[in-house]
């Protein structure tokens, strides 16, 4: 059985597309009102086959709606006047698999899998490589173990106009994009290299940027090399230049970026229309490598990209093949790491394995309780947020208050509902204030952490970006306080933020990009469909040093046992062609 959720806008949009079909069964608006529910959801398209012969819960109606097969289900479609095949311009694209598309996303799917291929299957060229390998060994050191997929991943980097570096947090992704940034300098002509460095989030860049700031002192390298490191980090739209009031970007095929290379982390994030952006902006002769954890949550809009091109390049006759390396040895957790073990558990599915790490955890690190009722709520929660709060709402300084923010948060599954983050921010404020760490009189109170939630190109702030409502040092008025990708502070006067929320509770989708000392996860006290391992996951391995779950057994278990899966056709165009 389908539960049917239908929007306004998949309603309006199945009976415009249907508007000149014969059909009095109700199938075709059905169908086509499926395919906008799926992209809402993050699919790039319909599986017809997998819905064929289902029944259909329809809003409003006592009888649920039984499908006809998939060939009866083809048929139909055929007729419908909007409907073209592959290499057609209609509104909707059945493809020879019975994928059923918008035509947009038929066309970034189809654009993004021919870019990639033709760039995969091309090397970069101009290598010296009797002084690679020797740099290759300066810069990763030969060891007994045979399986460096550090130097691996470096190797195909300089030599591959694409490739991909996957791992979970502290794999030492960062430090090898920072090791490959001073090879490709090396290499002739390198000081003249113009390589950009993006993500998708103004957060996720500041990151990047401090950790090789953190990094370029250690390279063993001349002092010019590490002077021509690039340290300015941007976020990908940025990095293509919006256009205001308008979809596309100022770069595109027709005016390329002006880069030698590209490499993008966090590319987990990255949504289907912007990484064929990106990606079709490129210069041909340009490196692009994209750097992020495969096993983490898919991008919030339409798409799975970063996981579509992993799982291709695991088939030996895919475009992508040997372009992907994953890191697998963690040098941030120890061998004896709850996080690390937990985290393993929960990528596998084994929700045994996993409960029986959480309730056997003597390090401290990992913890699992239940999930408090709506009574014991707000007293539960007291103990964490003032322990975790406290020292940044103390701090003297702008830039320290940012620091010690981030060493805790809340993380939820949901977005609404007390056990989601807008129950959590109304319940965290509400103690801190009792506890006079706030004065919660004003939108705009001293101390209240700011989430952006839309893209504003006049402040240059992104969604994602984490600030704090702080006095000024100099004048003494409140300011939304920033860290930018330079990592400088910015400050701006609260009433010019774009559409935001409060942020000591944030979704874990929210959370990517981020890390944090300790976290508190949340979990409803009810199974839903949002809970997945993915989501797990992810928010377990924000946390650098400890995660509490808030759960009940079966809830958690039931999440770890339910994969997300995202229907698109990437990975079979990028295996089959």
């Amino acid at each position: 059985m389908i539960d049917f959720i239908e929007r306004p806008i998949d309603r309006q949009a199945a009976a415009f597309l249907c508007r000149d079909a014969k059909d009095d069964t109700g199938v075709l608006p059905t169908v086509v009102s499926l395919l906008s529910q799926a992209v809402g959801q993050g699919h790039v398209c319909l599986d017809l086959e997998e819905i064929a012969g289902q029944l259909v819960r329809i809003p409003g109606s006592d009888e649920p709606l039984r499908l006809p097969d998939a060939d009866s289900l083809v048929a139909l479609l055929r007729a419908l006047p909007t409907l073209g095949r592959p290499g057609e311009h209609r509104p909707l694209i059945l493809d020879a698999a019975e994928r059923l598309y918008l035509y947009r996303y038929f066309r970034y799917e189809a654009l993004l899998a021919e870019a990639i291929r033709a760039r995969a299957a091309s090397e970069s060229g101009g290598i010296d490589e009797v002084a690679l390998a020797g740099q290759l060994d300066r810069y990763f050191a030969p060891s007994e173990n045979a399986e460096d997929r550090q130097r691996q991943a470096a190797l195909t980097a300089l030599r591959r106009r694409f490739s991909v570096i996957s791992g979970g947090p502290g794999t030492g992704k960062t430090t090898t994009v920072v090791r490959i940034l001073a090879l490709m300098l090396e290499q002739p002509g390198g000081e003249r290299m113009r390589i950009a460095l993006a993500a998708p989030t103004g957060k996720a860049a500041a990151r990047l940027a401090a950790s090789i700031a953190s990094l370029r002192d250690t390279l063993p390298c001349a002092d010019e090399v590490k002077r021509d490191v690039p340290g300015q980090v941007t976020t990908i739209h940025r990095l293509l230049g919006t256009i205001p009031g308008s979809t596309g970007f100022r770069h595109s095929e027709r005016n390329p970026l002006p880069c030698y290379a590209v490499i993008v982390d966090e590319a987990s994030m990255v949504d289907l229309p912007l990484m064929t952006a990106l990606v079709t902006a490129l210069p041909p002769q340009a490196r692009l490598i994209l750097i992020g954890d495969r096993d983490q949550l898919a991008s919030v809009e339409a798409g799975a990209v970063l996981g579509d091109i992993c799982r291709a390049a695991e088939s030996p006759g895919s475009a992508v093949a040997g372009c992907v390396t994953v890191l697998d040895r963690n040098y941030r957790f120890g061998d004896g790491s709850g996080i690390a073990a937990l985290s393993r558990a929960v990528n596998a599915g084994d929700d045994r394995e996993a409960l029986h790490l959480l309730a056997d955890a003597g390090s401290g690190t990992i913890a699992l309780e239940a999930t408090p009722t709506r009574e014991t709520l707000k007293k539960r929660l007291a103990a964490p947020v003032l322990e975790g709060f406290r020292a940044y709402l103390d701090a003297e300084t702008p830039a320290e208050a940012l620091r010690l923010f981030d060493r805790f948060r809340i993380l939820t599954a949901l977005r609404e509902g007390p056990w989601g983050a807008a129950g959590m921010n109304h319940a965290a404020e509400t103690l801190l204030h009792e506890a006079t760490l706030i004065r919660r009189d004003t939108p705009f109170y001293r101390g209240r952490p700011v989430l952006v939630t839309e893209n504003d190109y006049i402040h240059k702030l992104f969604n994602g970006d984490t600030g704090i409502i702080l006095p000024d040092p100099e004048s003494g008025n409140l300011r939304a306080f920033f860290a930018a990708p330079d990592c400088m502070i910015r400050a701006i006067p609260p009433e010019f933020l774009p559409k935001h929320e409060t942020a000591f509770a944030m979704t874990v989708h929210k959370s990517q990009g981020s890390e944090f000392d300790r976290v508190l996860m949340v979990l409803p006290p009810e199974d839903t469909i949002l809970l997945t391992r993915e989501l797990i996951y992810t928010g377990i391995t924000r946390a650098r040093h400890s995660v509490t779950l808030w759960s009940d057994d079966a809830v958690f278990s039931a999440a770890v046992k339910r994969q997300t899966e995202r229907r698109s056709g990437l990975r079979e165009r990028l295996i089959n062609g």
